[in-house]
């Protein structure tokens, strides 16, 4: 958020004042057609505003400015202020009562768009001004915006300038960790976390290429909340809740080839198996998941996270994971989102190729998949407006340019962990009017994701 966007509102100052005047103005008769002269005395009170930078960029002539009533340009100030802060936006509160939880955070899923990506499709962004792609100007949004969540985790995807986001980030307290995709690609995952509330206690990386699902990486951090924050924990011992507020927080980028819905199940499928390993080995810790997973709402993978299991067969792979070549009707997504859902488990068999089912789910001619971890998406924790949330509750768009809009960014976690806020999307007619993204306030064509949660076990225990 830049900082002219932060400033606060000039003081205004008010006058009223009465005038008489005589009017003479044309009607159009109704009945005849024919427009009738009329004369008419009012006396008006007009309330003048003065604004000290309503005049920063005056225009050069008013010549043809035609002559309004003081509620009309009342409308069109209105109008205009709205404009500047429409793209503002909001936080979502849970509807629970969570004052008695103690131990919270906030966790950031973000795709910050990799610069050599920007640059090998600039048909995706040929209707954003160049000076918005720059990453000299980026990173600074991201440093800002960052900070104007207070957050206390970052979920970084897109990565290709870790050593500048480290440097930068680093002045505010973070510490962070990057793996870089294998392959001819340059950019990878990163994970930072607030130093003076997190200390890392394990870390492990997963390289999809070693299990043939292509070249994407993902990261798995053991993080725990520090002894100095647990001091105030009204709980039993110190030693008990210490060692309770620890997680797993892992970070994903999933391959975006829609047709390739086996490789995109089998980097999901690993990447859960190996969070869930990594929590039962430090004690049953609870797990956050975030990332961009390259899949909509209403798709099959979503299905897969929310409920657990999956019977592979049942979905055409080139679709499973609802994505779409052209841009998808957002309208359309809002009244069908929950029949799209119920209609993934019809009865209709697809057929997979032995290989197809060996990388979708890790074993020779298994098609159920199942997976161990109990896990809830933040956003559809916590109920939104329908402005910015389709039928299921997640946002309706977390990614804008000029060939996608749509949603395929989440975070995830199990039932350890307590959503307290989610910070809304921003609605489809917002981001139409900007053609696209990044824009002038937003430094990727992906809106971050931000939710704040808590530990449920310093809480009431529900």
């Amino acid at each position: 958020m830049s900082p002219e966007n932060r400033q606060s509102p000039p003081l205004e100052h008010v006058h009223a004042t009465k005038r008489r005047r005589t009017l003479k103005f044309e009607q159009l008769d109704e009945n005849d057609n024919q427009t009738k002269s009329q004369t008419a005395t009012i006396t008006e009170t007009e309330t003048l505003t003065w604004k000290p930078d309503q005049c920063r960029n005056p225009p050069t002539s008013n010549r043809f400015e035609p002559i309004r009533s003081s509620r009309n340009r009342y409308k069109r100030r209105k109008r205009k202020h709205k404009s500047v802060t429409d793209d503002h936006r909001q936080w979502t509160f849970s509807s629970r009562d969570l004052s008695k939880f103690k131990d919270k955070f906030v966790v950031v899923s973000y795709n910050i768009l990799g610069v050599e990506n920007a640059l090998k499709h600039p048909d995706l962004y040929d209707k954003v001004p160049p000076k918005f792609l720059k990453w000299e100007r980026r990173k600074k949004l991201i440093r800002e915006e960052m900070s104007s969540y207070n957050a206390s985790i970052l979920c970084l995807q897109e990565v290709d300038h870790f050593d500048d986001l480290d440097d930068l980030l680093q002045m505010d307290g973070f510490r962070g960790v990057y793996k870089a995709r294998t392959g001819d690609a340059n950019d990878g995952c990163a994970i930072f976390w607030k130093e003076k509330l997190f200390t890392l206690l394990h870390q492990e990386n997963i390289e999809f290429q070693n299990f043939g699902l292509r070249h994407n990486v993902a990261q798995l951090c053991v993080l725990k909340m520090n002894q100095s924050l647990l001091e105030s924990a009204e709980e039993s011992s110190l030693s008990m809740v210490s060692q309770s507020q620890s997680l797993v927080v892992g970070n994903i980028h999933v391959l975006f080839n829609p047709n390739r819905g086996d490789i995109k199940l089998g980097q999901i499928r690993l990447f859960l198996e190996k969070a869930y390993k990594l929590s039962q080995e430090w004690g049953g810790i609870p797990v956050l998941l975030a990332g961009d997973l390259n899949s909509s709402p209403n798709s099959a993978l979503y299905q897969f996270l929310a409920s657990s299991e999956l019977d592979v067969c049942q979905h055409d792979r080139r679709h499973i994971s609802g994505q779409f070549a052209k841009c998808r009707d957002i309208e359309f997504q809002k009244r069908n989102s929950t029949s799209d859902w119920i209609s993934i488990s019809r009865p209709l068999l697809y057929q997979w190729t032995d290989v197809e089912l060996r990388l979708a789910t890790g074993c020779e001619g298994v098609t159920e998949l199942q997976h161990q971890l109990n896990l809830c998406s933040a956003y559809f924790g916590i109920p939104g407006s329908h402005r910015t949330r389709d039928n299921l509750g997640e946002p309706l768009a977390t990614s804008y340019h000029s060939k996608f809009m749509g949603t395929v960014d989440y975070i995830w976690h199990t039932e350890e962990l307590v959503p307290v806020r989610v910070l809304e999307t921003l609605p489809v007619n917002i981001l139409r009017r900007n053609g696209g993204l990044p824009s002038v306030r937003w430094s990727s064509d992906h809106l971050a994701l931000v939710c704040e949660l808590a530990f449920a076990n310093n809480g009431d225990g529900t």
